[in-house]
């Protein structure tokens, strides 16, 4: 349920936006999202341990 959490605040963040007719910002917001997911998932894993 914590996963969910920023997901279901961004979606109410962007329907309230849209129904208060700042579609633009609405837009912007869903977008920018959209790109943090995609560079969480894509980003290469950091390694906890140093080389020697």
């Amino acid at each position: 349920m914590r996963g969910l959490l920023p997901w279901l605040a961004v979606l109410g963040l962007v329907l309230l936006l849209s129904a208060l007719r700042l579609r633009t910002l609405a837009a912007v917001v869903s977008l920018t999202w959209l790109a943090w997911c995609v560079w969480t998932w894509l980003r290469p894993a950091r390694r906890q341990d140093r080389p020697r």
